[in-house]
């Protein structure tokens, strides 16, 4: 169920509130204002008191994390700029600031107290970023230094991204363009009328509906604060770049001598563009204003171009199996000068999940799966030599090579993401945003197990255990069952399902690397398609039942929870699991696989993962998945469970969840149902989050411990 891209790596060019801590660094602030407007104030929430003297992390102290993304490292490796979000719950707002911190110091300065997406400009001396000014996002520039942010567009139109060419003339930029009929162009005369005229696939996407406007590239001089509206490079087409539904701005690239723009679009309309994962890579010629696809060749999916810090090659990711959106990430490479193109990693049965050239342009940086885990590698690009740099129970989520090794975003599951320098095989805090949440909470041990499945094989299971954990207890446990469903377990922090977050309530929390997920190799990833009711539910149980019959663990008080897919498992051990839960949690999950099939917008998931339709009588792969459905053993429920949806979840519509409450409720299972109007697969305001959080633990306590 397609992911959003969580690793992120640095080298040259890539993807595209501070808390101060007693014993780390506290960044210095320096001014920030904007040209006609004004920021107005924000306030994070920090500890209070009784946070402090009980040491027991909660909802309410994970929203009062400070969350650091964005790195980007300057032109000459000696400074990086991030941003920082800092949340207060009561005023449900959330404001994002930018730093900029010597690679060499511990110490941030603030240059911007609200903005986001910053990049290097002007040869490293500016930060340029995007900020909302009267409701639209318009890009301002910083001194890198700090100073007075001086705002350069006053469009009458989002900028939704940008991507300043490497002299520093143009600017390109993405926003919104409406290119289809709208319903009052239909019926000018019909201004309050609200009906959607929809003729084909797809309508809506992700979280939004498909009204005819397109994300759209455009081009114009770079000229400071008298930047004026650029000219539309894909004006008329009907589909967008960066890809939708993410949007992530490491789908374009600018060449290095400024003369060409590459850029990942997926162009097909209809019923092939909601069946297909048919994205191409195209290069746009300032010169003469064409375009010419460089991928065509594939069928499947081609994006995140890289290009060379000499300008003679491009990196990009390829899938190669059309329709297959987890195929094994290929790392690809086009030499401009003629067009060949070449497999660099075609030996690894591991993923390319990020990339980016070292500044001498002779290797890449990886970053990729290891067994449960990501690591950070380097390749030559010459002798397509790989070597593991990194090594350990955590997971490198962006890199960029420094004069003295390397600066890496790392995070753990019961440590969230900051920033280190890697020095001689040893890492060394470079950030330390949540330092003093860490330093007054009780932080719990993760066991790493092997366990034997049931077809004779390993699988790795994370075991989070409670803070102070004491073996002569026991302990109720909870099975965390992973969305995907081709997404690892690896050492990952989320701020939603957050596993740190869950033992400190007083769970041990199982999580298995079933069959079905990256890092194993690539037979163990594509196991699961076709085989959603098969070996990955027998490795849930396997897993479930070893760790339960540890003398800490109460096997009478035994929880189940999972999201989208992980919902969909929920879904299906409440019919399977004899007698083994008392409580079962499912966010978002699929419950009735037809009525999905029927609904969900990306078509081609489904057609690879359950192997087609479901009116297809001909196919066995699909028909044994629609004969596997959670619904229909629904007769089987007898568990209490709660069910968590978002209205405007288009990837597996709220009205799965509805479906299986209604089954529950009207067998008599004790059963609530939360339903958030204006959250999507997640749920991200911080008022909504607090209460899914509440009533997350506070079901798995009534029923794990009462």
């Amino acid at each position: 169920m397609r992911k959003m891209r969580e690793a992120l790596v640095g080298c040259a060019v890539v993807l595209s509130g501070l808390l101060a801590s007693c014993d780390g660094p506290t960044p210095r602030q320096g001014k920030d204002a904007v040209s006609g407007g004004k920021v107005e104030p924000f306030t994070a929430e920090t500890l209070t008191l009784e946070e402090r003297q009980a040491r027991h992390f909660t909802p309410e102290i994970i929203m009062k994390m400070g969350r650091i993304g964005a790195y980007t490292l300057s032109p000459d490796g000696t400074r990086v700029a991030y941003t920082v979000t800092r949340y207060n719950v009561s005023e449900d707002a959330s404001r994002t600031a930018i730093y900029v911190q010597d690679v060499k110091k511990t110490e941030g300065v603030l240059v911007a107290d609200d903005g986001s997406s910053p990049k290097w400009i002007n040869n490293g001396t500016s930060i340029a970023f995007l900020r909302s000014v009267d409701g639209t996002s318009q890009l301002f520039s910083v001194n890198a230094e700090g100073g007075e942010a001086t705002q350069l567009t006053k469009f009458d139109h989002n900028i939704n991204a940008f991507w300043v060419s490497p002299d520093n003339s143009q600017l390109l930029y993405s926003t919104q363009v409406q290119v289809e009929k709208t319903t009052l162009d239909r019926y000018p005369n019909m201004g309050k009328a609200k009906v959607r005229i929809i003729d084909s696939l797809m309508y809506r996407h992700w979280s939004y509906w498909v009204d005819g406007k397109y994300s759209h590239l455009f081009l114009t001089k770079f000229e400071g604060d008298k930047t004026t509206r650029g000219r539309d490079i894909m004006e008329g087409e009907p589909w967008d770049s960066p890809l939708a539904p993410y949007f992530d701005d490491a789908d374009v690239a600018w060449a290095a001598d400024s003369k060409s723009i590459f850029y990942t679009s997926k162009k097909s309309t209809g019923r092939e563009y909601a069946t297909t994962t048919n994205s191409n890579i195209y290069r746009y010629q300032l010169a003469n204003g064409s375009t010419e696809v460089l991928t065509a060749s594939n069928k499947g999916y081609d994006k995140l171009p890289v290009v060379s810090p000499d300008g003679t090659k491009l990196l990009w990711q390829r899938m190669v199996t059309p329709g297959y959106e987890s195929d094994r990430a290929r790392l690809m490479c086009m030499d401009l000068t003629d067009g060949s193109v070449a497999e660099l990693m075609a030996a690894y049965d591991q993923n390319a999940d990020a990339f980016s050239w070292t500044p001498d342009g002779k290797s890449v940086c990886v970053i990729s799966g290891q067994r449960g885990t990501k690591q950070l590698f380097l390749l030559d690009v010459a002798t397509r030599t790989l070597t593991q740099v990194t090594k350990g129970q955590y997971d490198i989520n962006w890199a960029a090579p420094i004069e003295a090794g390397y600066l890496v975003q790392r995070t753990q599951l019961n440590k969230g993401p900051e920033l280190y320098t890697y020095t001689n095989g040893a890492f060394h805090p470079f950030t330390d945003i949540n330092g003093d949440i860490y330093a007054s909470i009780d932080l719990s041990e993760v066991q790493e197990r092997w366990i034997n499945t049931t077809n004779g094989e390993k699988m790795l299971t994370w075991v989070v255990l409670p803070p102070n954990f004491d073996s002569t207890k026991k302990y109720p446990a909870v099975l965390y069952c992973q969305g995907g469903p081709q997404s690892t377990v690896s050492q990952f922090w989320s701020y939603r399902w957050n596993l740190q977050l869950m033992a400190s309530q007083g769970y041990v929390v199982v999580c298995p690397n079933r069959h079905g997920v990256p890092s194993f190799g690539q037979a163990w990833n594509h196991q699961i398609s076709g085989d959603y009711s098969g070996q990955n539910i027998k490795d849930y149980l396997s897993a479930i039942d070893e760790v339960s019959r540890e003398p800490w663990v109460d096997a009478s008080r035994l929880g189940c929870v999972g999201a989208s897919y992980g919902g969909y498992s929920v879904y299906y051990l409440a019919g399977v699991h004899q007698g083994r839960f008392k409580a079962f949690v499912a966010h978002n999950g699929m419950f009735n696989l037809e009525s999905f099939y029927a609904s969900t917008e990306e078509v081609f998931f489904p057609n690879y993962d359950l192997g087609g339709a479901y009116w297809d009588k001909s196919n066995a792969v699909a028909q044994r998945s629609y004969a596997n459905s959670p619904h229909k053993l629904v007769g089987k429920w007898d568990t209490p469970i709660l069910i968590i949806v978002g209205e405007r979840d288009f990837r597996i519509p709220y009205t799965e969840g509805l479906q299986a409450f209604d089954a529950a409720q009207l067998q008599g299972v004790p059963a609530r149902l939360l339903v958030y109007p204006e959250e999507t697969h997640f749920v991200s305001r911080p008022q909504n989050s607090i209460i899914w959080h509440h009533e997350f633990f506070g079901w798995l306590d009534r029923w794990l411990k009462n």
